[in-house]
């Protein structure tokens, strides 16, 4: 439990204008929905044995075959002008090809108190809680409702004046957290002080959740080197979230610390964490008031990250990316938007884009990289014995290379439409790439959503005048 007076508008808050406000609230969980992309398929035929003098369900089987024929050349013309199978997008558009035959249940709505829109008295808030049924403690459900449904600042607040009048000016925990996300997701800093002023002398330790909230609430105040010692804190217990780093990082590139910002980010690293892409486009958007070097050989580090781990920047990523190197002076740098032909040529500059396909080095790398990490790992005989270790060593070196193809492909080779799956094959690798006086960097479409084995169809061309 913990007692509200320290926060400075509460005292005249519960004497004069109980309900000052703030703004809406903020959902504490996002979903996030990803759509396979596998539609179900359609089937054709049934698999069990016909007796051979059943001939009227072997012309029903022909009639049906000779229908699939036709059905496979107008499916032909349909997906002839559709991208490549692993274009983004690509699986939501043959999703929704088939959204008329698929059945969607609406679930009936649970029936809850509807939450107030506007600050409440202690009256209306007790009648409110007199006609809640749940079996979960009325003050903590509420708050927690409120949060999801981003109801309004001073709506919460009335709700911790009221609980602070039946407990002697003490609510919970839980209600001060969520009057700290409020105030954050509102950039409220002063309420947000505050709050951490309380919970700084009440507890020795904070949760994960509520660090993150005071880091995210106090980066961008006058007080922001504290959000560093909030992190600090957090290591003695277990290792900062990328979300703390991003905040962090985000916070001493706003407050012109650069030295702060690469530590943090090479720590960030050290952790083998995958960055934010936020906190790679603010390192980038700073970068645009920055005449130096070594800074900028810092961001082509970045560029170079995206590219060995197949990282695709945002739309507004790649314009922060194209606005900095336009920015450059003396290198005369212009970028544009395009798309890469078939043929691997990119339509701006007219430059061939790298293969996907391996060389014989690169084969070989791979073929040893998947030998000692994967089949011998780090326990040569947990699951196998020198003796078959050798054998299989054996076989591989009396093999030549070949490719792991799916058995299902063969099944398709049944069919006619089967040679259009030549045409799912990449032939370029969509990842970012230089040439020196050249870049080309492929990116995500806000708007378009896009599977993890799809890869973007856009892309930033750049490259310098002559």
């Amino acid at each position: 439990m913990t007692c509200l007076s320290g926060i400075r508008s509460f005292p005249k808050l519960w004497k004069s204008r109980p309900y000052l406000g703030l703004g809406p609230g903020h959902s504490y969980l996002s979903l996030f929905l990803t759509d396979c992309g596998i539609r179900n398929q359609q089937k054709w035929f049934s698999l069990k044995a016909m007796s051979p003098q059943n001939t009227k369900a072997v012309n029903i089987l022909a009639a049906k075959g000779k229908s699939v024929k036709k059905k496979d050349k107008d499916s032909i013309k349909q997906t002839s002008h559709l991208p490549h199978f692993f274009a983004a997008g690509a699986a939501k558009k043959r999703s929704q090809m088939n959204f008329h035959n698929k059945d969607h249940t609406v679930l009936p709505g649970r029936k809850n108190i509807q939450l107030p829109t506007k600050p409440l008295s202690s009256e209306e808030w007790d009648r409110l809680k007199e006609n809640y049924t749940g079996k979960k403690d009325f003050e903590n459900w509420i708050s927690t409702q409120m949060s999801h449904n981003n109801s309004p600042v001073d709506v919460a607040k009335s709700l911790l004046a009221w609980v602070a009048a039946k407990n002697n000016g003490i609510v919970g925990y839980n209600l001060l957290l969520m009057y700290l996300h409020l105030s954050v997701f509102y950039k409220q800093t002063s309420e947000v002080i505050d709050v951490y002023e309380i919970m700084k002398a009440r507890y020795k330790i904070l949760e994960p959740g509520a660090y993150t909230l005071l880091i995210r609430g106090l980066i961008h105040s006058d007080r922001w080197r504290e959000a560093l010692q909030l992190l600090e804190d957090i290591k003695k217990v277990m290792t900062p979230s990328v979300r703390n780093y991003n905040d962090c990082i985000q916070g001493a590139l706003f407050h012109q610390d650069v030295t702060i910002a690469w530590n943090l980010y090479e720590e960030l690293l050290s952790h083998r964490y995958t960055p934010m892409l936020e906190t790679l486009k603010a390192f980038f958007d700073f970068g645009k008031d920055i005449k130096d070097d070594h800074y900028s050989s810092k961001l082509l580090d970045i560029l170079l990250y995206l590219r060995n781990n197949y990282l695709y920047p945002g739309e507004s990523f790649v314009h922060s990316i194209k606005t900095w190197f336009e920015s450059i002076s003396g290198k005369q740098w212009k970028g544009q938007f395009t798309t890469i032909q078939k043929s691997g040529q990119c339509s701006g500059c007219g430059n061939s884009i790298e293969s996907i396909h391996l060389s014989p080095e690169e084969y070989h790398f791979l073929k040893e990289k998947v030998m000692m990490d994967v089949i011998v790992g780090g326990d040569h005989y947990r699951k196998t014995t020198p003796q078959e270790l050798e054998r299989f060593e054996d076989f591989v070196k009396s093999c030549p290379p070949f490719d792991i193809v799916i058995d299902g492909l063969n099944v398709a080779k049944m069919f006619p439409r089967a040679r259009e799956s030549q045409s799912h094959a990449l032939t370029y690798d969509t990842v970012v790439q230089t040439t020196g006086d050249s870049w080309h960097i492929p990116y995500d479409e806000d708007l378009v959503e896009r599977c993890s084995y799809e890869v973007p169809t856009k892309w930033l061309c750049l490259h310098q005048k002559t």
